[in-house]
């Protein structure tokens, strides 16, 4: 137990002595939020396009924002520590115990996160279920959260792996959250990171309830999500000697 809060503030440390992370979660929602919705409602009026109302996209700004920075957030943490992860494993520190605590930090940040984006979101909209809607926000940037570290742990450069997810992400808030210039969206689509997340949040903010199918979702797409970064994580910190988890 020692052992994980000391590692929890360590990352904390870390993350807090970064000044683009603080940036990136204090200011991005402001641009991402307010731009989207006005972006989204101010759409010309063609034969296959409509304009959205401005409070859906400015929650579906909100939830791009939430995943974009948590995903790139979870990226970051894999990839900028992995030598370190390296050495403690060699000299006997517990592969999982050391996963615990950048997942149990990238939870704390993707809270924060949420919190900021929430609060954006509350000043230009009254939600029908303030606390269902805040909750949400959380399990939409966890779900980018986990999908950044598994991206960070199956592809170590920065670069390439924040291309990869803002890219996702993009597309992912783009198709699945009633874009008026994706019409005819394919089925498959439902199974997008975001897609749950977004109908759960939609009919929190917008009706004050929400679908049990679509929560249950969400927790088998996290649960998921845990399962693979653990099995990758393991596999990358594996040494010529070995170790036991």
């Amino acid at each position: 137990m020692n052992r994980v809060r000391t590692g929890i503030r360590a990352n904390v440390s870390t993350f807090l002595r970064t000044p683009l992370n603080v940036v990136l979660a204090l200011l991005l929602p402001i641009v991402v939020i307010e731009g989207w919705g006005q972006a989204m409602a101010g759409l010309p009026s063609m034969p296959t396009v409509e304009a959205i109302p401005i409070d859906l996209g400015r929650l579906l700004g909100a939830i791009f924002g939430v995943a974009i920075i948590a995903g790139l957030m979870g990226l970051a943490q894999m990839i900028s520590a992995r030598a370190a992860d390296r050495r403690l494993v060699q000299t006997g520190y517990p592969p999982r115990t050391l996963l615990a605590t950048r997942l149990a930090t990238l939870g704390g940040v993707t809270v924060v996160v949420a919190a900021v984006n929430y609060g954006v979101l509350w000043l230009t909209i009254s939600p029908e279920a303030p606390v269902l809607t805040f909750v949400f926000l959380v399990l939409a940037g966890l779900v980018y959260a986990f999908l950044g570290a598994l991206v960070g742990a199956l592809l170590p450069r920065l670069f390439e792996g924040s291309l990869v997810v803002v890219f996702l992400a993009m597309m992912d808030a783009f198709l699945s959250g009633d874009s008026p210039l994706a019409a005819d969206v394919p089925e498959f689509v439902e199974y997008f990171p975001l897609y749950h997340p977004k109908e759960l949040l939609q009919e929190a903010m917008f009706q004050g309830t929400y679908a049990t199918g679509d929560l249950a979702f969400v927790g088998g797409y996290l649960l998921v999500l845990l399962v693979l970064v653990t099995a990758v994580f393991g596999v990358t910190m594996r040494t010529s000697g070995g170790w036991s988890a």
